[in-house]
């Protein structure tokens, strides 16, 4: 044991801090509760209610939030919103704490958020990162398996505790220690995208010929994707059962669902044996391979940009590759992650519903396309570095998540100290 620390529930935390129950935490006058159970029709300029829907990530969506008649939240007046509340689902997404504000004050909840309403002298700011931390969404979590209704009761979350200190001052700076971050982390979603809107257009533009690259100016005619393409696949009677799927090995197996933003997360992927792999010559995957789902989510493509070891492919994947190298396969990827081949399935689903596709259907599909395979590349290289400039910046986020949980271990513990102890008693 550190010196200066005592043994908890939680684990080691300083001698002057405490372990409060929300209760204790929590106005007196406004105890934690469940909000309207039967909210009515949606009212023109009524009352705004929160559901679990609009608390994501500790963000509260206001866009979209229903209404109810001032009668039924005056009848539910113990939920009625202030500045500074905590408000949290009971359900699913248990840990997910928005902080209210302002604008908010007056609104009420559903019956599936909780109202925390933090008293004077505590920080709310802090109390939300406690709770929506990993470690105490996991105890939240055994609280609600306990319920027949999948749910935390009012009660078990009244008697839940957290690790506090009992200066305001050092719940403040932990709070902004970890604010700042989640502020680093929203400016980094923003540009992500920012940057995605500008592919997106990117794509509309180049794709189309809407906007030629400097040196380009050939034709551009009609290509089908059946006349000039390869289509392969798992055929029926080689189907592999999950008994075969292996842990580890040198064979990959990639599956719909190991496709990740237009690439191939290997580490997800399972394996097969030799026999397997070594029974269809023509998915045995090469690099540049274009892949795309035909069984159940239709539609998702992957660029296969290198192979970590040999790989293969399950049934419900197409491999996709040019005839006569007729087009540049990075820019026919970047076509099926476009409107054009969206439109297209859009027009091949109308009227019915389709969870398979299968090679004819794409008889159909032709779109224009540089007669100049040079051309093609080069859009499919701008497009590249923009994806290069996303997966960078995707990376950072990643990384700064990780710094951010690896702070909140540290100072929602106590371990690292912001005010000494000897500042927190003054």
């Amino acid at each position: 044991m550190k010196l200066g620390y005592k043994q908890t529930e939680v684990g080691a935390i300083p001698k002057d801090w405490e372990m409060l129950s929300l209760s204790e935490l929590t106005e007196p006058q406004r105890p934690i509760s469940y909000g309207i159970v039967q909210t009515g029709p949606n009212i023109i300029n009524g009352v705004r209610c929160l559901r679990v829907l609009d608390i994501n990530e500790g963000k509260i969506n206001k866009a979209e939030l229903i209404t109810t008649s001032k009668e039924i939240s005056d009848a539910y007046r113990r939920t009625i919103l202030k500045a500074g509340d905590l408000v949290m689902p009971l359900r699913g997404k248990v840990g997910d704490v928005g902080l209210v504000d302002e604008d908010l004050a007056g609104a009420n909840l559903t019956r599936g958020v909780a109202l925390i309403a933090i008293r004077p002298g505590w920080s709310p700011e802090y109390c939300q990162q406690v709770i929506s931390s990993s470690a105490t969404r996991k105890r939240l979590e055994q609280a609600m398996n306990g319920s027949a209704l999948q749910e935390i009761p009012i009660a078990s979350l009244r008697t839940f505790k957290i690790p506090t200190p009992k200066c305001l001052d050092e719940q403040r700076a932990i709070a902004k220690a970890l604010n700042d971050v989640d502020a680093l982390l929203g400016a980094i979603d923003q540009l992500i995208a920012k940057k995605r809107d500008l592919k997106q257009a990117a794509m509309q533009q180049l794709l189309t010929g809407q906007t030629r690259l400097p040196g380009f100016h050939g034709k551009w005619a009609p290509l089908n994707m059946a006349d000039n393409s390869t289509l392969k696949a798992r055929i029926g009677w080689q189907g592999l059962t999950t008994a075969e799927y292996l842990e580890s090995g040198p064979y990959y197996l990639v599956t719909g669902t190991d496709f990740l933003d237009g690439h191939i997360a290997w580490s997800s992927c399972h394996f097969v044996a030799a026999e397997r792999y070594n029974q269809d010559r023509n998915i045995q995957l090469r690099p540049k391979d274009i892949l795309l789902t035909k069984d159940g989510t239709i539609g998702k493509v992957a660029f296969v940009d290198d192979l970590p070891g040999p790989g293969t492919l399950n049934s419900g994947v197409f491999v996709i590759r040019p005839k006569n190298e007729a087009y540049d396969p990075k820019f026919f990827f970047y076509v099926l992650t476009s409107r054009i081949f969206d439109e297209f399935l859009t027009k091949l689903q109308a009227g019915s519903t389709i969870s398979h596709l299968y090679q004819k259907d794409f008889v159909s599909f032709s779109f224009l396309a540089p007669v100049s395979v040079d051309e093609q590349a080069a859009i499919a290289e701008v497009l590249g570095d923009m994806d290069a400039e996303l997966a960078s910046l995707k990376e950072r986020r990643e990384k700064t998540r990780a710094l951010k949980q690896g702070m909140m271990q540290e100072l929602l513990t106590g371990w690292t100290r912001l005010i000494s102890p000897n500042e927190s008693h003054a």
